[in-house]
């Protein structure tokens, strides 16, 4: 049997950021992966506000990698003219990290800080006992741990166990994405673009290739998935998909346990900081780990303003992205129908 202090399930960012953090604080801590890696998401473009928190998980290596490219903001046709939305001064840029690589790279810092990893393993049951989460059921052996992080994402695992609710904020909606070989492609057709069923998004995420998503507002669109400006161009993997409901769990911390990353709540590729909020999410369910165990008569305390502070950010990003949305060309009628 394996005890330990933290057992955290899915090792994305939001997992990978929950075990490193813990384990720079000296705990004991298990990482479950269900996959094998690399994994692709959709959405490949970091916003500069990423560059602390990996300096903070010990990711200086990835910030002067010089493979991956910097920007200076991105291209937005939207509801006028196209315009330039730029991060602020020339040293304020993002970054082009593709996904893959980024998940290896935290994972392996996590390993690097002692973390034991399992992956891939698959999880059958959570453990309790006294009503409180104790652990989970890893292949032939019961992983124990006096909390348990879920950040298996969309996937919500542990939600799943404890059959607890999630409210959702939208119909249905799959993000369609996929690379392609970019050597000719202009400047110009990169960057956000509405269009009369939804969005796509076009970036360079090396100087051979380009990521695309794409985004219905309708399940009952098909219209097509791979954007017409990569029209007879050789993809380089396989088109896939990806569920972006926008959904928030009713309950993102509880008696031995908390939701990070999109395990907590979710948001479609154009809220466009989803690997910051995971990150962060993960950072601060350590940080409330920590306090708890610190202070275990404070623990619903601890875990209720980990809740709320979840919950506002999710309504706050909620109501930005409804905005952004209404000033689309042909704006989604359920936006205000969710509510």
């Amino acid at each position: 049997m394996n005890d330990f202090d933290v057992v955290v399930m899915g090792a994305g960012p939001a997992g990978c950021a929950a075990a490193i953090h813990c384990a720079q604080r000296g705990l004991r801590v298990g990482l479950v992966e269900r996959r094998h890696f690399p994994r692709h998401r959709p959405g490949e473009t970091l916003h500069p506000g990423v560059e602390p928190l990996l300096q903070q998980l010990g990711g200086n290596a990835m910030l002067t990698d010089p493979a991956y490219l910097r920007h200076a903001g991105h291209w937005v046709h939207w509801d006028g003219p196209p315009r330039f939305h730029g991060f602020g001064g020339d040293a304020w840029r993002g970054f082009q990290i593709p996904r893959a690589l980024l998940d290896q790279q935290l994972l392996q810092q996590a390993h690097t800080l002692g973390v034991q990893v399992s992956q891939p393993k698959c999880v059958s049951q959570v453990l309790q006992q006294h009503g409180r989460v104790s652990g989970a059921q890893v292949g032939a052996t019961q992983w124990t741990a006096r909390y348990v992080v879920d950040a298996t994402g969309r996937h919500g695992w542990l939600q799943r166990q404890l059959r607890t609710p999630s409210q959702r904020f939208s119909p249905r909606l799959i993000a369609r994405y996929g690379y392609c070989e970019n050597s000719d492609l202009p400047d110009t057709a990169l960057g956000l673009f509405a269009n009369r069923y939804g969005w796509h998004w076009l970036t360079r995420i090396s100087r051979t290739c380009v990521h695309w998503t794409q985004l219905y507002f309708y399940a009952a669109h098909t219209h097509r998935a791979i954007p017409s400006a990569l029209d007879h161009r050789a993809a380089t993997d396989a088109m896939r998909g990806a569920d972006v409901t926008w959904r928030c769990a009713q309950h993102t911390a509880g008696p031995g346990y908390f939701l990070v990353g999109d395990a907590a709540a979710t948001l479609d590729p154009c809220a466009s900081h989803g690997v910051i909020k995971a990150l962060i999410s993960g950072m601060q369910a350590a940080s409330a780990i920590v306090d708890c165990l610190s202070w275990p008569a404070g623990e619903p305390s601890i875990q209720a303003a980990y809740q709320a502070w979840i919950q506002e950010g999710f309504k706050r990003d909620v109501t930005a992205l409804r905005s952004f949305y209404q000033a689309h060309p042909h704006p989604p009628a359920w936006l205000h129908t969710q509510e």
